[in-house]
C-alpha cells in the first residue's frame, strides 16, 4: 500500500475548488506548521544551550521556579501529551478502516505530542537559567495552535460533524487546552515584565535555595520532579558509594524547622483564648488542616482511578473485535483500553504516593511543634513534681519517644478515614453493577467480618499495652541489675535478680502470645476474607442466574474484592488509632503538693561574703538551696534578690522570680551533659583560656583531663558513667566556678572528694578563686573543719534553722553547740599553710594506672576498627549484601521443626491460592460447564486455602516468639555470668540497649517483617508464573523488567539503610537531651540557660526531622518506580494477551495477577530492606554472646565447703599477683600478709595504688594468675564462686539500693527472720526513722535508694553486711561520701558490732584507720609499709605518717 499524506484511494482529496479551508487534509497539514516552528526554533537553543547567561545569584540544584504559574503549566501540558495520545490513536484506528494510507489522520498529531514534549523541556531549562525573554518563542507557538486548531474546529462544525464523534471532542479540548496555555504565557509577561515593559521586575531565589545547605528540595523542584522524587536520585545513586552522612543530607527548609511549626501551633492554640477553652485538636487543625485536606485530595483521586483496573480488564476481556469511530466505539478498542489502563496505573499511584508524602511532610511538622510545646512544659515543671514521682523520667521519654509519634501516625492514617468509604461504596456499587444481586452477598460477608477484624484489632492494642508495661518492668529491673553489677556479684546475688528478670520476661511473653496470636489472626483475615467473598459471590451466581458466569465478570469482580479487602481491613486500624490519639492528647502533667520539708525559715545571706550551711544528714540544708532558687513548692512566704545581688530573705513566690540574676549552682548530685568535659565545664559561656586553666587548676581537674583519651575533648556523660563520683563532682564545681556569676551555690561540693582535694578546692577554688571576685558564695558542706573561713554560719535541724550568725556570735551564744563542732573538727588550722609542692606530691590522679593503658589498648583497637570501616565503604559488595547469615541464625534460633512447618506451609498455601484462580479460569472459559462439579471443587479449594492461611500466619508468629524467648534468655545469662571487667569497658547504656530497642525488635518487629516479606515475594512469583502461563511471550519483556527492578531495589535498600539508621541514631540524642534537661532542671533553671538548652533541643529536633523526612521520601521514590515497574508489567501482559488472543478465561486471569504485582513489588523491597536493618539487631544480641562468662566452677562441690566457713576470719595472701585481663600489666605483684582472726586492718594508699583491687581479689572478682588468698586453711581459688562470694561481706564507696521493700533490700534471699533485720537496722541507727515509715520493713525504697539520703543510704548498706553473718567484712572506701556524724556512727559499729569479725577496711580518710590492729600502707601494687599504726607513726620519715598528718 503506498503512503501519502491525503490517502490516493479519493481523487477529491486534494481537491480545493470550494476553498482551500474547506479541505479536510489542507487543514490538518496546516496545523503541522506550528509544531514545525516550535521544533526549528527551539532545538538550536536547547543544544547550543545559554552561554553565560545564567541567574547571576549562586544557588544550587537548578530548582529555582519563579515564573508564575508554574504548576498549571505542568498539568496542562500533560493534559495536552494525554489527548494528542488519544488523537494519535484516533488517527491510527480510523487510518485502518480506509483503503490507504492516510498520513494526514495521525502526522499531525504525533508532530503535536513531540512539540509539546519539546515545550515543557524548552520551559524547564529557560526557568532553571532565569532567561525569561526565550519564552516569547512559546508564546508564539501557543497562539499558532489555538488558531489552526480554532480553524479545524470551525471546519467540523461547517461540516456538521457530530458531537458523538470522537474526533470534534479531541479538536474542542484542544482549542481550550491551547487557550489556557496562551493565558498562562501572557500571566508571566503581566508579572515578569521581561518584554513590552519599560522595567522587567527583579526577583530573589528563596532564602532556603541560597543556603547550599539546604539539601531537602521536594519544595522547590518542578512538577514532574515532585511527583517522580526525580531529585532524590542524586542521594540514592551516593549512597552507593559513600554512606549517607548529616552532612550529605543538610538543613531542613526553614518552613519545616520545629521553631517555625511551634510558632504556629501556638498562635493558633492562643487565637482560641479570648471566647473559650483552646482544644489542642482545633489549633491542629488550623495549622496543619490545609496540607491535610490537599492529602485528602490525592488520596480520593487515587482511590477513583483504581477502579479502572476491575473496569478496563472487564472490558479487554470481552475483546470486541471490529471499531468505529465514535468515541464509544473508541473506547472499545482493545489496544486502547490497554493504554489506558496503563496511564491509569501510572495516575493512579503517582497520587497515592503524592497524598502519602503530603501527610508525612505535615505530621513531621506536627511533631516537631509538639516536641516544642512539650519541652516548653518540661522547662517549667517544679522540681518537687520529678522528685515525688508525679512525673517521671519514663512517663517523659514515653511522651516524646512514643505519644508524639502516635500523633504523627494519626495524621498519617487521616486521609483513610475519610477516603475509605468512599471507596467501598464505589466498589459495591460496581460490584452489582457486574454480578447484580449475589455481588451483595460477597460485600455482606465483607461487612459482616469487619467487626471481628475490629474486635481483633482492639485486642492488640491491648496486647501491646501490657506487653509494654512488663517490658518497662523488665527493662528497670535490668537496669538495676546493670548499675548494681558490681554489688550483686560480690554478694552473689546475681541469680536473685536474674531469676526477678525472667519472672516478668516470663509475664511479657505470655503477653507476646497474645499479642503473636492476634497478629496471626488479624493477617488470616485479611488473607482468607477475600477468598470467603469470592466463595460466597460466585456459588450464589452459579445457583440464583440461568446465564453462565463469563470471565470478563469473574475477574473484574475478583479484581474488586481485592480492592475492597484493603480499606476495610485498615478501616478498623486507623479507627483504633483515631480513639488512641484523641485519648494521648490529653496531657498527663499534674501537681501534688507534699508535705513541708522547710518550716518557719528566716534567713539572710550577706552579699559577696561565703555563707556556709551545716547539719547532719537530712535536716533539709539542699533543700534549702532549691527553696531560695524557687524549686520548691511554697507554702508560705517569699524570697528577695537585692538588686545588686545581696541579701536574700527567705521563702518565695509561688511564680518564679524573673528579676534574679543567673546563679553558678552545683548540685548534690552531679548532674554531667553528654559533651566534652570542655563543654561542661564551659557551660555555654565563651570560652576563656586562662580563666578555664585557673578553674581546672582549683578543682584538681588537670592530672584527670591528662588521663582521658582525648583530653578535655572527651566525651563524657550518659550521666557521667565512664567517670568516678569525685570527678563528676569536680567537673560540676567546675563549673559554677567558671561562670560568670555573682552568686555561687555548692551544694555539699566535697562529698566525694579525699582530704587533699577537698583542701585544694577550698584553698585554691574557693577561698582564692571566688573571694577575690567579691562573688557571694552559698556553701552546704559536712566538712567542719572549713567553718574558720565562713563570713556566715546557717546550722539546721529538722527542716528548721538552730542557729545562724558568726562563728564567734555561736561560740559565744551556744557553747553546746560550739563544743560539738570542735570535736567533729579535730584538726589544726596550720595544715592549712602546706607549701603547693607537698600538696602536689600529694595530688591524687583520678585514674588507675592500669586503665589509662586500657583506653590506650581500646584505641588502638578502634583505630582497626575505622580502618576496616574504610576498607567497607570502598568494598560496595558488603553494602549491598543482605546479612543471610545472621537471617539464618534467627531463623534457626526458633526451631529447625518450626522453620520447616513454616517454609512448608507457606508454599502449600500459595499453590491452593494460585489454583483457586485457575479452577476459576478453567470454569468460566467453557461454554456448557457442569455446575455442580465446578462449584464443588471451586468450594473445596477455597476452604483448603482459609484454613492453610491461618497454619502459615500461626506458625511464622509462633517461630518469632521462641527465637525471641530463646535470643533473650541466652542473652540475660550471658551478661550477667559475664566478667565485672566487662562491665567496666562497656557502657551501661550499650548494655541497656540490648535489653531495650534490639529485644523490642526481635520480640515485635522481625516476625510481621518476615510475614509480609515471604508473602509479598510468593504472591509476586506466583503472579509472574501465572502470567507466563497465560502469556509465553510476556517472559521476553520480564527481562528488561527483572534487571530494571533489580537495581531499583539495590540502589535503594543501601540508601533506606543509611537513612533508616541516621533516623535512629538521631533520635538518641533528642532523647537524652529530654531526659538530661529533666534530670537537671534545677541547674539548668539555676543558671538561666533554658534559651540555650531550647535552641539545642530545636536543632536536635530538626536534625532528627530531616533525617526521618529524607527516609520518607526515598520510600516515596522506591513505591513510585516500583508501581510504573508494576504498570509496565501491566501493560505488556494485557499487550501480549491482547496479541495472542488464546482462551479469554486465561487473558483475565492474566492480567488480574499482573495488577497484585503492582501492589506488592514495593513490599518485597521495603521488607528487604527492613528486615536488613532489623537484623543488625540480632546481629547485636550475637556478638554479646560471644563473650567469655566467670568461671563459676570451683574444684570443690559446694557439700565439702563446710557450712560455717569461714568461722575464724584468718586471712592469708601468699605472693598475690593480680590483673584485670591476661593482656594488661599486673596491678598487684607479688603481695604478701597474714591477719589473724578478728584484726582490724585498714589499708591505705594513692588512688591507683592497688587497695581496690586487693579488695576485689578477695571476691576472684579480678585475674589470680599467681599466689593464692587462704581463708581459714581453704584455697579461695578452689572454692566455686557463688560459695566464696555468698559467705564474705563487703561495703561499697558507692552505696547502692535497689527497688524494692527495705527488707528486701537488706536480705533479697528472705532467709532471716524480722528480729535479726531490726537489730541490723538497730546497729545502724535506722531503726527510728525505719519505724516512722509508712510499713516499716516492707516500706518502699525507690529507683536507687533516691527517696534517702546518701548518708542514710550509706548506713543501710552497713545494716545489709551486719545481716549476712560472715566473719569477714570488708570495707571498700565505705565513708568516702558521708558526713562526720555518719562516719562516726560507721566506725562505732565496725567497732562494737563487728567486734569478733575479722574487718579488711580501705581507708579514703587516714584518720578512721588509727584505732585499727595493723595498717597496710600500699603503692603501685607493692606493700610499702606492714604494721600496727603506733609503730608505723613513730618512723617520722614514713609514708604513713605523711599521710596522717596531712589529714590531721
Amino acid at each position: 500500500m503506498r503512503l501519502s499524506f491525503c490517502g490516493n484511494d479519493n481523487a477529491s482529496a486534494y481537491n480545493i475548488s470550494a476553498g482551500v479551508l474547506r479541505n479536510v487534509c489542507f487543514v490538518d497539514a496546516l496545523n503541522l506548521v506550528p509544531h514545525v516552528f516550535l521544533l526549528f526554533i527551539t532545538f538550536p537553543i536547547l543544544f547550543i544551550g545559554w552561554g553565560s547567561q545564567s541567574s547571576k545569584v549562586q544557588i544550587h540544584h537548578n530548582t529555582w521556579l519563579h515564573f508564575p504559574g508554574h504548576n498549571l503549566r505542568w498539568i496542562l501540558t500533560f493534559t495536552l501529551l494525554f489527548v494528542h495520545v488519544c488523537e494519535i490513536a484516533e488517527g491510527i484506528v480510523s487510518d485502518t478502516q480506509m483503503k490507504s494510507r492516510h498520513l494526514h489522520l495521525f502526522l499531525p498529531a504525533i508532530m503535536g505530542f513531540v512539540a509539546a514534549t519539546v515545550s515543557i523541556v524548552y520551559y524547564h531549562n529557560i526557568e532553571t537559567s532565569n532567561f525569561p525573554k526565550l519564552l516569547l518563542a512559546l508564546f508564539l507557538y501557543w497562539i499558532m495552535a489555538f488558531v489552526t486548531k480554532t480553524i479545524k474546529l470551525v471546519r467540523y462544525c461547517q461540516d456538521g460533524v457530530p458531537f458523538s464523534q470522537l474526533r470534534f471532542c479531541i479538536t474542542g479540548i484542544m482549542v481550550i487546552l491551547y487557550g489556557l496555555l496562551m493565558a498562562v504565557e501572557i500571566n508571566v509577561i503581566r508579572v515578569r515584565r521581561y518584554v513590552f515593559f519599560m522595567n522587567p521586575q527583579k526577583v530573589k531565589p528563596p532564602e532556603d535555595l541560597q543556603d547550599l545547605g539546604v539539601r531537602f528540595l521536594q519544595p522547590f523542584v518542578n512538577l514532574l520532579s515532585k511527583a517522580t522524587y526525580w531529585w532524590m536520585n542524586t542521594l540514592i545513586i551516593s549512597a552507593h558509594k559513600k554512606p549517607v552522612d548529616l552532612k550529605a543530607i543538610g538543613k531542613l527548609p526553614i518552613a519545616m524547622r520545629a521553631l517555625t511549626n511551634y510558632v504556629c501551633l501556638k498562635e493558633a492554640y492562643e487565637e482560641q483564648k479570648p471566647n473559650r477553652s483552646p482544644s489542642i485538636w482545633l489549633a491542629m487543625y488550623s495549622a496543619f488542616g490545609r496540607p491535610i485536606l490537599l492529602s485528602s485530595t490525592f488520596r480520593y483521586l487515587a482511590d477513583l482511578l483504581g477502579f479502572a483496573g476491575p473496569l478496563c480488564i472487564s472490558g479487554i476481556v470481552k475483546n470486541p473485535s471490529n471499531s468505529y469511530l465514535s468515541s464509544e466505539e473508541f473506547l472499545r478498542n482493545v489496544y486502547v483500553l490497554a493504554v489506558l489502563l496503563f496511564l491509569a496505573l501510572i495516575l493512579q499511584r503517582t497520587f497515592l504516593q503524592a497524598s502519602y508524602y503530603v501527610t508525612t511532610e505535615t505530621g513531621i511538622n506536627l511533631r516537631g511543634a509538639l516536641l516544642a510545646m512539650i519541652y516548653n512544659k518540661i522547662l517549667r515543671l517544679s522540681t518537687s513534681n520529678l522528685s515525688m514521682g508525679e512525673m517521671t523520667l519514663g512517663q517523659i521519654n514515653n511522651l516524646v519517644a512514643i505519644e508524639t509519634n502516635q500523633l504523627m501516625w494519626f495524621l498519617f492514617l487521616c486521609p483513610n478515614l475519610w477516603a475509605m468509604p468512599v471507596q467501598i461504596i464505589m466498589g459495591v456499587i460496581l460490584l452489582y453493577n457486574l454480578l447484580g444481586v449475589s455481588a451483595l452477598v460477597g460485600a455482606a460477608v465483607i461487612v459482616l467480618l469487619a467487626p471481628i477484624q475490629y474486635f481483633i484489632a482492639t485486642k492488640l492494642a491491648e496486647a501491646q499495652k501490657s506487653t509494654l508495661d512488663y517490658s518497662t518492668e523488665r527493662l528497670k529491673k535490668t537496669n538495676e541489675i546493670l548499675k548494681g553489677i558490681k554489688l550483686l556479684k560480690l554478694y552473689a546475688w546475681e541469680h536473685i535478680f536474674c531469676t526477678s528478670v525472667e519472672e516478668t520476661r516470663m509475664k511479657e511473653l505470655t503477653s507476646l502470645k497474645t499479642f503473636a496470636l492476634h497478629t496471626s489472626l488479624s493477617i488470616f483475615m485479611n488473607a482468607a476474607i477475600p477468598i470467603a467473598a469470592v466463595l460466597a459471590t460466585f456459588v450464589t451466581y452459579a445457583y440464583t442466574n440461568d446465564k453462565p458466569l463469563q470471565p470478563a465478570q469473574a475477574f473484574a469482580s475478583l479484581s474488586l474484592f481485592h480492592i475492597l479487602v484493603t480499606p476495610l481491613f485498615l478501616l478498623s486500624t486507623v479507627v483504633r488509632f483515631a480513639v488512641k490519639a484523641i485519648i494521648r492528647q490529653k496531657d498527663c502533667f499534674y501537681l501534688l503538693i507534699g508535705l513541708a520539708t522547710l518550716s518557719n525559715i528566716n534567713i539572710r545571706i550577706p552579699t559577696g561574703q561565703m555563707t556556709m550551711i551545716v547539719g547532719q544528714v537530712g535536716c533539709g540544708k539542699s533543700s534549702l538551696l532549691l527553696a531560695i532558687l524557687g524549686e520548691m513548692q511554697t507554702l508560705e512566704g517569699k524570697v528577695h534578690w537585692s538588686k545588686s545581688s545581696g541579701t536574700h530573705s527567705c521563702g518565695w513566690e509561688p511564680h518564679r522570680d524573673l528579676n534574679r540574676y543567673s546563679v553558678a549552682y552545683a548540685a548534690q548530685k552531679p548532674w554531667l551533659l553528654n559533651a566534652t568535659v570542655e563543654e561542661n565545664i564551659i557551660f555555654g559561656s565563651p570560652f576563656n583560656k586562662q580563666r578555664y586553666k585557673a578553674v581546672t587548676d582549683a578543682c584538681s581537674l588537670q592530672p584527670d583531663i591528662d588521663l582521658l583519651p582525648f583530653g578535655d575533648q572527651t566525651e563524657i556523660g550518659e550521666r557521667g558513667i565512664n567517670l568516678s563520683g569525685g570527678q563528676r563532682q569536680r567537673i560540676c564545681v567546675a563549673r559554677a566556678l567558671y561562670q560568670n556569676t555573682n552568686i555561687v551555690f555548692l551544694d555539699d561540693p566535697f562529698s566525694a572528694l579525699d582530704i587533699h582535694l577537698s583542701d585544694h578546692l577550698m584553698q585554691e577554688g574557693i577561698l582564692k578563686f571566688l573571694q577575690e571576685d567579691k562573688r557571694t558564695l552559698v556553701l552546704v558542706t559536712h566538712k567542719l573543719q572549713y567553718l574558720p573561713h565562713a563570713d556566715w554560719i546557717i546550722a539546721m535541724k529538722d527542716g528548721m534553722v538552730l542557729r545562724e550568725g558568726t562563728l564567734k556570735d555561736i561560740q559565744n551564744k551556744d557553747v553546746e553547740l560550739y563544743e560539738h563542732w570542735k570535736t567533729l573538727m579535730n584538726r589544726q588550722d596550720q595544715e592549712l599553710e602546706k607549701t603547693t609542692l607537698e600538696r602536689k606530691t600529694l595530688r591524687r590522679a583520678m585514674y588507675p594506672r592500669e586503665s589509662k593503658s586500657q583506653l590506650e589498648d581500646e584505641d588502638e583497637e578502634e583505630e582497626e576498627e575505622e580502618d576496616e570501616d574504610d576498607n567497607m565503604s570502598t568494598v560496595l559488595r558488603l553494602r549491598t549484601k543482605m546479612p543471610w547469615k545472621t537471617c539464618w541464625r534467627y531463623l534457626t534460633s526458633g526451631g529447625f521443626f518450626l522453620l520447616f512447618l513454616m517454609i512448608f506451609s507457606k508454599l502449600l498455601k500459595h499453590s491452593v491460592i494460585v489454583a483457586i484462580d485457575y479452577w476459576l479460569a478453567t470454569w468460566t472459559s467453557m461454554d456448557n460447564a457442569n455446575e455442580t462439579y465446578h462449584v464443588a471443587v471451586f468450594s473445596i479449594l477455597s476452604g483448603a486455602g482459609i484454613v492453610l492461611c491461618l497454619i502459615t500466619s500461626l506458625t511464622v508468629e509462633w517461630m518469632g516468639l521462641t527465637a525471641a524467648k530463646n535470643l533473650h534468655h541466652n542473652l540475660l545469662n550471658k551478661i550477667i555470668l559475664g566478667p565485672i571487667r566487662f562491665f567496666d569497658m562497656t557502657p551501661l547504656g550499650l548494655i541497656l540497649n540490648r535489653f531495650s530497642a534490639d529485644t523490642n525488635i526481635i520480640d515485635q518487629h522481625i516476625p510481621p517483617t518476615l510475614e509480609s516479606l515471604t508473602r509479598s515475594t510468593l504472591l509476586c512469583l506466583s503472579a509472574i508464573g501465572m502470567i507466563s502461563y497465560a502469556t509465553p511471550w510476556f517472559l521476553v519483556a520480564l527481562v528488561p523488567l527483572g534487571i530494571a527492578f533489580y537495581f531499583i531495589q539495590k540502589y535503594f535498600r543501601v540508601a533506606s539503610k543509611d537513612l533508616q539508621e541516621l533516623d535512629d541514631s538521631t533520635q538518641l540524642p533528642l532523647l537524652c537531651h529530654f531526659s538530661e534537661t529533666a534530670e537537671g532542671l534545677t541547674t539548668i533553671r539555676a543558671f538561666r540557660h533554658e534559651a540555650r538548652f531550647k535552641q539545642r533541643m530545636l536543632e536536635l529536633t530538626d536534625t532528627n526531622n530531616i533525617a526521618y523526612l529524607f527516609l520518607s521520601a526515598a520510600n516515596r521514590w522506591l513505591e513510585v518506580r516500583t508501581d510504573y515497574l508494576g504498570a509496565c508489567i501491566v501493560l505488556t501482559a494485557a499487550v501480549t494477551s491482547i496479541t495472542e488472543g488464546p482462551n479469554s478465561g486465561f487473558v483475565g486471569l492474566g492480567l488480574l495477577y499482573a495488577l497484585t504485582i503492582t501492589n506488592y513489588l514495593n513490599w518485597v523491597v521495603r521488607n528487604l530492606a527492613d528486615l536488613e536493618v532489623q537484623m543488625g539487631a540480632v546481629k547485636k544480641v550475637h556478638s554479646f554472646l560471644n563473650m567469655e562468662s566467670e568461671n563459676y566452677d570451683g574444684y570443690l562441690d559446694p557439700s565439702q565447703v563446710p557450712k560455717d566457713w569461714p568461722q575464724e576470719g584468718e586471712i592469708k595472701i601468699e605472693n598475690l599477683c593480680v590483673r584485670y585481663e591476661n593482656n594488661l600489666k599486673p596491678v598487684l605483684k607479688h603481695v604478701k600478709a597474714y591477719i589473724k582472726p578478728g584484726q582490724k586492718v585498714g589499708i591505705c594508699g594513692r588512688t591507683g595504688s592497688g587497695k581496690s583491687s586487693l579488695s576485689l581479689a578477695f571476691f576472684r572478682m579480678v585475674d589470680i594468675f599467681d599466689g593464692r588468698i587462704v581463708i581459714d586453711g581453704i584455697d579461695i581459688s578452689k572454692l566455686p564462686l557463688h560459695t566464696l562470694r555468698s559467705r564474705l561481706s563487703i561495703i561499697l564507696q558507692d552505696p547502692i539500693l535497689f527497688s524494692g521493700s527495705i527488707r528486701f533490700n537488706l536480705d533479697p534471699e528472705c532467709k532471716c527472720t524480722d528480729d535479726r533485720l531490726w537489730e541490723a537496722l538497730e546497729i545502724a541507727q535506722l531503726k527510728n526513722m525505719v519505724k516512722s515509715l509508712p510499713g516499716g520493713l516492707d516500706a518502699m525504697v525507690t529507683e536507687g535508694g533516691e527517696n534517702f539520703s546518701v548518708g542514710q543510704r550509706q548506713l543501710f548498706c552497713l545494716a545489709r553486711a551486719f545481716v549476712r553473718k560472715s566473719s569477714i567484712l570488708i570495707m571498700d572506701e565505705a565513708t568516702a561520701s558521708i558526713d562526720m556524724a555518719t562516719e562516726n556512727i560507721l566506725q562505732k559499729v565496725v567497732m562494737t558490732a563487728f567486734a569478733d569479725r575479722t574487718v579488711v577496711t580501705i581507708a579514703h580518710r587516714v584518720h578512721t584507720i588509727l584505732t585499727a590492729d595493723l595498717v597496710i600502707v600500699m603503692k603501685r601494687g607493692n606493700i610499702l609499709e606492714y604494721d600496727t599504726p603506733e609503730n608505723l607513726l613513730s618512723q617520722e620519715d614514713g609514708i604513713f605518717a605523711s599521710f596522717v598528718r596531712a589529714d590531721m
